[in-house]
């Protein structure tokens, strides 16, 4: 499954991602991981995070944009990847608090490509490509924000009705949406696991059939080595 996942921060995607990926890793399948799209980018180094947020506005568009787009091969070219944010939260976060002088985010940023980043892998005709829309409940979100607090947070907490309401609105607009390839995952009161089984189930439609029958072999607990015998797969757990 090719997954976009999109929604506000502190809904969970970043969860839910490495929930999917330990799934799919247990099953001998390789990910491609890009969860790094939020300014500054999570996956720097801690300087360079701090770099990151004092850079000129055009620097950072211009450096957003390039990412944004190369992004399109990415999820084109991988069997598994798995993409958090992409155009969808930089136009979200750049209109709502672009303007505002002490905030990582940038104005002006360019609109205009956000059907043409989506067209491109539309015409990819890829069968497994599922955009995941997280949301969480105003008051799951201002709790999760006091009991972890991200380093570098992007929303204010007066915002997030309003924000919430920005990504329903881009979601709305996806052409993945309109070719009913978007499913909505609410991660209110839930589990990690809880929330990984939802996601498995709503996008079961979506997939392709050998992906279906991935999913639906039988694994044992624990550690395990895949042998063939007779022809057969199967898989034997390891003696500790």
């Amino acid at each position: 499954m090719r997954s976009i996942f999109v929604g506000i921060e502190y809904a969970g995607k970043t969860t839910l991602i490495h929930q999917l990926e330990r799934y799919y890793h247990r099953r001998g399948l390789s990910t491609h991981n890009d969860d790094h799209f939020t300014i500054p980018d999570k996956h720097l180094g801690p300087e360079s995070k701090k770099l990151m947020v004092d850079f000129p506005a055009d620097v950072k568009e211009r450096m957003q944009r390039m990412q944004i787009h190369y992004h399109i091969d990415i999820i084109k070219k991988y069997e598994y990847p798995m993409v958090a944010g992409w155009h969808i939260e930089e136009a979200v976060y750049s209109s709502f608090y672009g303007d505002e002088p002490d905030h990582p985010y940038y104005p002006n940023y360019i609109y205009d490509f956000q059907r043409l980043y989506e067209s491109a892998v539309v015409e990819a005709q890829l069968q497994d490509v599922v955009m995941i829309h997280v949301i969480a409940g105003d008051e799951e979100i201002r709790r999760r924000m006091k009991a972890d607090p991200h380093e570098f947070q992007i929303i204010c907490e007066a915002d997030i009705g309003a924000i919430k309401k920005r990504f329903d609105e881009e979601v709305a607009k996806s052409l993945f949406t309109h070719q009913h390839r978007t499913v909505i995952l609410d991660t209110t009161g839930k589990t990690p696991e809880q929330s990984l089984d939802e996601l498995l189930s709503a996008t079961e439609p979506l997939v392709t059939t050998a992906e279906i029958a991935i999913r639906s072999l039988p694994l044992p607990e624990g550690e395990f080595d895949v042998r063939y015998e007779g022809g057969v797969r199967r898989t034997i757990p390891k003696v500790s």
